[in-house]
C-alpha cells in the first residue's frame, strides 16, 4: 500500500557533496516522521537523520554539521544533503518513513530500497 523509491546515490570524492531523495505514494493517510538510515557491510543499520511534526529533526552525531535533512509535504518526500562526505560515510542508505495508511488505525515503518553511497579517499 505504501511504496517508496529513493534516488541520487553514486560515487564522489571525499569532500565532495551528495543528495538523496525518496519519494512515498500510496494510500497514506498521515505520516509521523521520516528518516534516513544506512549501512555498512558487516555493521548494524543505524540511523542517520529523522524529521518530525513541527520540523524537528535528529541526527547521528557523526554527521551532525556535515548532513540535512529535509522533507516535503506536498509530494511526500525526504531530501538528505550530504556535505564533506567521508569515506567513512559509505554505506547503503535507506529512507524510513512512519505512516498510517488509509482505514488503518495503527502507524506502520516502510522502507525504501536503498541506494548506494560511496566516498572514495
Amino acid at each position: 500500500q505504501v511504496q517508496l523509491v529513493e534516488s541520487g546515490g553514486g560515487l564522489v570524492q571525499a569532500g565532495g557533496s551528495l543528495r538523496l531523495s525518496c519519494a512515498a505514494s500510496g494510500s497514506i493517510f498521515s505520516i509521523d516522521a521520516m528518516g534516513w538510515y544506512r549501512q555498512a557491510p558487516g555493521k548494524q543499520r543505524e540511523l542517520v537523520a529523522a524529521i518530525i511534526s513541527g520540523s524537528k529533526t535528529l541526527y547521528a552525531d557523526s554527521v551532525k554539521g556535515r548532513f540535512t535533512i529535509s522533507r516535503d509535504n506536498v509530494k511526500n518526500t525526504v531530501y538528505l544533503q550530504m556535505n564533506s562526505l567521508k569515506p567513512e560515510d559509505t554505506a547503503v542508505y535507506y529512507c524510513n518513513i512512519r505512516a498510517a495508511v488509509l482505514l488503518r488505525d495503527a502507524s506502520l515503518d516502510y522502507w525504501g530500497q536503498g541506494t548506494q553511497v560511496t566516498v572514495s579517499s
